[in-house]
């Protein structure tokens, strides 16, 4: 089982946006020499709490840094976009940094209604009915082979090269997985938004699984909150920041992460309680062999072949070092080669 990152640059309250870039790099480097297999960054709008807005802007300077850990999207919110844009600003990633780079594509706005109607603000913006033509539209530009059928099949991606990044569906409902299904590329489910219906999911999309150029057989990752400390006690403390920022968000307080002290000291309605618990189901948080455990635990429920970690601690040390430490307990190895196999097909 690979273990990987999601990194969604958490802004701590009373620290700034660029503070949390500058982890998000600083945070890359350290999982690169610690050996896990893939770095992502996400993409969020309009947020006091998240910074990574532009993941390929952060990409280039992650793989820049690192010597052997794949970096790529957790995802770029398609919708918002044109395919040709997207499918040039990763051929350009995957140019200089070949074997590399993965273009994982998410379904969801990553913002509210009207941030989204902003970022699609425009002539010629389309509709969410149309996604499926956005995602075709993106493979073929990247493959160079459009559909005969296609507006702009005449029109090729730049620069021309000869590997692409790899493919990745990710969702957390099942129509992110069916559209990763038909078209044969890898899928992500994302339990740390929602555990409900992974299990089905990941199953009917393995088996509505179609071969592809890009993949000749499925293959699933489960994106899950982690916690990792010395004691369960102190993983538990640390993570009340982030189940208490969640809280807030749904709640419509927008801010930084708070520190533990702040997130265990607020007051609790309650009906906060039930939300508190909810929060604790789809996390793993603990010492290095709990969480090994738990982890272990839910890729075989999950019947997933990868894991990828999000880890949202206040204190950036104490984010760092539950990777150490999650790297320790699974025996990561620093001298771990890079590449999934052809950089054309995506076999790894």
């Amino acid at each position: 089982m690979r273990l990987s990152v999601l990194d969604q640059s958490p802004i701590r309250k009373g620290g700034t946006a660029a503070q949390a870039l500058h982890e998000t790099l600083l945070l890359a480097e350290a999982c690169d020499r610690l050996g896990y297999h893939r770095y992502w960054v996400a993409e969020h709008h309009n947020s006091q709490g998240l910074a990574g807005s532009a993941p390929e802007m952060l990409i280039g300077q992650i793989a820049a840094r690192t010597r052997r850990i794949r970096a790529g999207s957790g995802g770029v919110m398609l919708s918002h976009y044109s395919p040709l844009k997207v499918a040039e600003q990763f051929r350009v990633l995957e140019a200089l940094f070949p074997g590399r780079i993965d273009l994982g594509v998410g379904r969801a706005p990553g913002s509210d209604h009207r941030t989204a109607a902003a970022l699609t603000h425009g002539p010629g913006a389309l509709g969410i009915e149309h996604f499926g033509e956005q995602l075709q539209g993106l493979e073929g530009y990247l493959t160079g082979a459009l559909p005969p059928h296609h507006p702009f099949r005449d029109v090729h991606a730049t620069p021309e090269i000869q590997g692409m990044p790899e493919l990745w569906m990710l969702g957390s409902t099942g129509a992110g997985a069916s559209y990763a299904a038909q078209l044969g590329w890898s899928f992500c489910f994302a339990h740390f938004i929602t555990p409900e219906g992974g299990e089905d999911i990941i199953r009917g999309y393995k088996h509505h699984f179609c071969p592809s150029a890009i993949r000749s057989t499925p293959r699933a990752a489960l994106g899950v909150s982690v916690t990792c400390a010395e004691t369960d006690a102190e993983a538990e403390r640390l993570a009340m920041s982030r189940w208490v920022w969640r809280l807030g968000a749904d709640q419509g307080r927008r801010g930084g992460v708070p520190s533990p002290e702040e997130a265990a000291a607020r007051p609790l309605l309650a009906a906060d309680v039930p939300y508190l618990d909810y929060m604790r189901t789809r996390s793993i948080y603990g010492s290095p062999s709990h969480c090994r455990t738990q982890l272990e635990q839910l890729a075989e429920r999950y019947d997933a072949e990868e894991l990828v970690v999000v880890t949202i601690t206040y204190d950036f040390a104490a984010r760092i070092r539950s990777y150490e430490l999650l790297a320790e307990v699974f025996g990561l190895g620093a001298g771990t080669a890079a590449g999934d196999g052809s950089a054309v097909t995506g076999e790894g």
